[in-house]
């Protein structure tokens, strides 16, 4: 049996919450996020990480174990940033596709329909 060993300073360490991104997954940080648009040529402003926290917030809003689909969540988005374009608007801070490259951006598993490796972004 192999033995699997726990780091005990990773057990006790009060995780810090930022205060803009409650819903953040714990080991995500706006530093790790600016590395990711960094290597993907993306310059983050204020509507990006707008777009960040709904992601978040709608993950954490349903259930990891439940499935929601991509469709749902195209939906929420859009009406989300309604008055300021809705998904078009998306599309335009997010080349990579709102959900397949706002999810990387947010620390999050984008859903499996997201992303069509023969074509490219769905999403």
């Amino acid at each position: 049996m192999l033995h699997v060993s726990t780091d005990i300073n990773k057990l006790t360490r009060e995780r810090s919450i930022d205060p803009e991104f409650p819903n953040a997954p714990e080991d995500w940080s706006r530093q790790l996020a600016m590395d990711i648009a960094y290597k993907e040529e993306l310059k983050l402003t204020g509507e990006h990480w707008e777009a960040i926290r709904a992601l978040q917030s709608y993950f954490a809003q349903h259930d990891a174990s439940s499935r929601f689909s991509t469709r749902d969540l195209h939906d929420a988005l859009d009406e989300h940033f309604h008055t300021q374009g809705g998904l078009k608007h998306l599309y335009m801070l997010f080349p990579g596709g709102p959900i397949a490259q706002g999810c990387r951006l947010a620390g999050l598993k984008a859903p499996f329909s997201a992303m069509d490796l023969s074509f490219g972004s769905v999403s």
